[in-house]
């Protein structure tokens, strides 16, 4: 067990800027990065975040060799460093990536605001990524996140585990057979809601934000937490659990429970980019997400397939259609998805679970009972291969053997652009804002367009 002092580091790469040099696209057999392995040779790998999900996912990855462990908040991270006593130790990533030279890979979980720089870097010096979703905290780093993944050769995968099982691959499958016929319309939702997030000692949730300023922990390194966020002082309602309620730290309940319930209607509709999005929200005060929030997208169509409406609800039920009954018993009872296709319905869970047809009941007997109009599942042809063993395993074996993974950047990084437009339209309630993919802007706001590349603190760049 080694800790690296990020003074030390300073020391040795003076000169480097605090996030990493200006993006450049650097191809990865230019710079000595990881190469491709044979499936019988392990994975050098080194977790960044390590305290919260990144531990489930070293755990699905045991198979290979943890190497390093790095997190912010060492105190956070005991647990997860006492199971892994061989590995290094770090606090600042930027030591970690400089120092361990026979590195593959990494996997970040950190707080979604600090994921696209320490993505970046990692790109930038050769190692194959693993991110937990969702991939960023803005629209122009999804982007340029996937363009990098793109110009340097690694493997890459985001953190929807959703992506990996049968049973997303059993939507995409029908709903390309025509099971349901056209699909013009999608709801989906999580009916959770953050609120009241339990904020220790904050004494009012009313309030912008806490007045309080207790001392940071001594395992904590605040500054760095922090990262390209604009600073502010420390206090316990943003770390270790509450970030994501946060404008500045985290993506809100869209890119925590959206960015796995969008992931089969974006992949079974091949959406692409939206052409307008609009937001109605339940507001608390201008630094958190709202307690609950609407957010419709609008999708032109895509060859042959027709326009598309999805509808996003958080922290919200909503109504089933016509004919459907309780829409309580669609979804998996805290979210889900109902594709509504021309000849029938095809409901799942949050993750893409459970998936099952639902035919509208058209007889006499007034509202149907969805648990009675099921109907069984449709001999479909298998045309998606299906994924062996874990979402991170997945990856590894695509670092090994050289082809993308199945979540890779080139498809996550649009993935969770359409989940942060969503998030720029609770900005501007009320307002139907009109996207154009190319430029990355808001053809009708300047004001929605600022929010797709927010600026950074001093001495961080991507």
């Amino acid at each position: 067990m080694r800790e690296l002092s990020r003074r030390a580091f300073l020391g040795q790469a003076a000169g480097v800027a605090a996030a990493g040099a200006a993006f450049q696209i650097v191809p990865r057999h230019a710079i000595g990065g990881a190469r491709e392995k044979a499936p019988s040779e392990k994975l050098n790998i080194a977790g960044i975040g390590v305290g919260g999900m990144g531990a489930a996912n070293l755990r699905a990855l045991q198979s290979e060799n943890i190497v390093a462990l790095c997190d912010v908040d060492h105190a956070y991270a005991a647990k997860t460093f006492a199971e892994y006593p061989n590995a290094a130790r770090y606090t600042d990533y930027r030591v970690l990536l400089e120092n361990e030279r026979d590195l593959d890979a990494v996997v970040i979980a950190t707080p979604d605001h600090t994921h696209a720089v320490i993505a970046m870097a990692a790109m930038r010096a050769g190692k194959h990524v693993y991110c937990q979703k969702p991939l960023t905290h803005t629209v122009y780093e999804a982007r340029t996140l996937a363009e990098a993944a793109k110009a340097t050769g690694v493997r890459t995968q985001m953190g929807i585990q959703g992506h990996s099982s049968k049973e997303a691959r059993q939507i995409c499958e029908w709903i390309q057979a025509g099971v349901i016929g056209a699909v013009r319309e999608v709801v989906a939702w999580c009916s959770l809601t953050y609120y009241p997030w339990g904020h220790a000692g904050w004494s009012s949730p009313l309030a912008a934000r806490p007045t309080e300023t207790p001392a940071v922990p001594e395992s904590l390194d605040w500054d760095l937490w922090i990262g390209p966020a604009l600073f502010r002082p420390y206090h316990p309602t943003y770390h270790p659990l509450t970030w994501r309620s946060w404008w500045d730290f985290g993506c809100g309940m869209m890119g925590d429970r959206g960015a796995h319930t969008l992931d089969p209607v974006f992949w079974a509709l091949d959406l692409g980019a939206p052409s307008s999005v609009e937001a109605s929200n339940t507001d608390l005060n201008p630094e958190t997400y709202p307690i609950a929030s609407v957010v419709r997208y609008e999708f032109p169509a895509r060859g042959a397939l027709p326009p598309v409406t999805v509808t996003w609800y958080d922290g919200l039920q909503p109504p089933a259609p016509a004919g459907l009954g309780d829409a309580r018993l669609l979804g998996d009872g805290e979210g889900g998805v109902l594709f509504i296709g021309e000849r029938g319905y095809l409901t799942a869970g949050v993750y893409g679970n459970s998936p099952r047809l639902v035919p509208e009941e058209r007889g006499d007997r007034g509202q149907a009972r969805l648990e009675d109009s099921l109907v069984p599942v449709p001999m479909v042809a298998e045309t998606i291969p299906r994924v062996k063993g874990s979402h991170e395993m997945d990856w590894a074996l695509a670092c090994k053997e050289g082809r993308p993974a199945c979540a890779d950047f080139g498809y996550s990084g649009p993935l969770t652009e359409m989940a942060l437009l969503g998030n720029i339209a609770k900005r501007l309630p009320g307002k139907t804002l009109h996207w154009d993919s190319a430029s990355m802007t808001f053809s009708n706001s300047e004001e929605a367009t600022a929010f797709v590349n927010p600026p950074y603190r001093d001495g961080w760049r991507l």
